[in-house]
């Protein structure tokens, strides 16, 4: 299992041959000394092509729209808390049924109604997102965030991307105001 920090990519299915199915995890704590509000992250996915932006709205993975029409990425559901230990939301992808006109799919996080909350990611600690293989549950490699973003709403936390034929890791930790209207309008999402 490797231990990723900001920036670092790593190679996930050469080292791995014959790995198609994987697993995001993503998981967070909330600082209960800020504020009383609850907090209600979501994680989303966007399915990118060479040009960094969504060749579709339906390219854009979350609780509304929980699996892509390939059937490459499916996200299976909301946590509104983050309580206890582990992953808190999940994201299964099949790397066989990724269509060939989508060269990444980044994996970003928001704060629900952050604004109206007066929240950001500063008040949320130990965020993570993991891969692992769902048929062993082998953890693959893991990439902890660990700087303050104190002002940000919206957090890009890792990406996979294709590279001579493989898919690699990059993990990315860039944070964003301006929550999920953001992010969509940056990768070309309608809003």
């Amino acid at each position: 299992m490797v231990n990723l920090v900001k920036g670092q990519k790593v190679d996930l299915t050469k080292g791995n041959p014959g790995l198609s199915r994987i697993n995001a995890g993503l998981g967070w704590d909330i600082n209960m000394f800020d504020g009383g509000a609850q907090f209600d992250l979501d994680a989303e996915v966007f399915l990118l092509g060479d040009n960094g932006k969504v060749t579709s709205d339906g390219d854009f993975v979350f609780y509304s729209n929980p699996t892509h029409s390939s059937g490459a990425v499916e996200h299976t559901g909301d946590n509104r808390d983050g309580a206890g230990d582990g992953d808190d939301e999940t994201i299964k992808i099949d790397l066989a049924k990724v269509p060939a006109n989508i060269s990444r799919i980044t994996f970003t996080a928001t704060i629900y109604d952050a604004a109206a909350r007066n929240q950001n990611f500063g008040q949320v600690n130990n965020a993570f997102i993991r891969i692992y293989n769902p048929d062993t549950n082998e953890e693959l490699l893991r990439y902890d965030l660990t700087e303050d973003y104190s002002i940000e709403t919206a957090l890009i936390i890792g990406e996979l991307y294709r590279h001579n034929g493989e898919w690699k890791f990059n993990a990315v930790g860039a944070g964003y105001q301006g929550g999920l209207e953001a992010l969509c309008r940056g990768f070309g999402v309608n809003v």
